[in-house]
């Protein structure tokens, strides 16, 4: 059974950090790519970061280029996200998912582009 299962999510202040995870299982890991998504309340789903699984290649939106910094434990299984300097506009429930690399990235673009496997998500609130 493929699952994914973020943890990390929590309640902090604005400029504090959290590391969100994403945990793998039932499938290949090492021929996919994790991308972790975001949806704030009465907003559409937008792509955050992701991360190729067999040769590291990452992308970040503009929103979050110098504060979140994704990356992978192979051994784990494992996707984490580093989200530092987090702002209130950061606040969402924050989904991983996994693919193809190309379909992952174009997924970032266009949130409906389609993912293979999605989690349930884990929800971050950064107070101001």
């Amino acid at each position: 059974e493929v699952q994914l299962v973020e943890s990390g999510g929590g309640l902090v202040q604005a400029g504090g950090s959290l590391r969100l995870s994403c945990a793998a299982s039932g499938f290949s890991f090492d021929y996919y790519a994790i991308g972790w998504f975001r949806q704030a309340p009465g907003q559409e789903r937008e792509g955050v970061s992701c991360i190729s699984s067999s040769d590291g290649r990452t992308y970040y939106a503009d929103s979050v280029k110098g504060r979140f910094t994704i990356s992978s434990d192979y051994a784990k299984n494992t996707v984490y996200l580093q989200m530092n300097n987090l702002k209130p506009k950061d606040t969402a429930v924050y989904f991983c998912a996994a693919d193809r690399w190309e379909t992952t990235l174009a997924t970032m673009y266009i949130p409906s582009f389609g993912m293979d496997y999605w989690g349930k998500g884990t929800l971050v609130a950064v107070s101001s």
